[in-house]
């Protein structure tokens, strides 16, 4: 069977052992089909979709900058999901992007109005 089936046959019966794999920090599943970098940067596309907490995006960015992301494709990242979350979405998720790249928007945003 082709892996991509297995794996989706896996997910949709609710494989308790594959989706625990998934769960993990060293998701083994998906190193087959992509890389690291690219695994990383689908964790921080998936973290604006839900707009997670902050911390969630300090733990994606870090882990997209460790799997060899650039900050401009972190940045990349946010802009390209903008037509399927919508602009609204990737407006407010934008300072907490920035801040897990250690750059503090609004304070920046503050000092032009000065």
């Amino acid at each position: 069977m082709d892996e991509y089936k297995e794996h989706l046959r896996r997910l949709a019966v609710h494989d308790d052992a594959f989706v625990s794999l998934l769960l993990g920090e060293e998701n083994t599943a998906v190193a087959s089909a992509l890389d690291t970098r690219t695994a990383a940067l689908v964790r921080v596309a998936a973290t604006i979709a839900i707009d997670a907490a902050p911390c969630s995006f300090q733990h994606a960015v870090a882990h997209a900058l460790a799997g060899g992301a650039t900050t401009d494709e972190i940045v990349a990242t946010l802009e390209a999901v903008t037509p399927v979350t919508g602009a609204a979405r990737v407006v407010q998720c934008a300072p907490k992007v920035a801040l897990a790249l250690d750059y503090d928007v609004e304070a920046a945003l503050e000092q032009l109005d000065s």
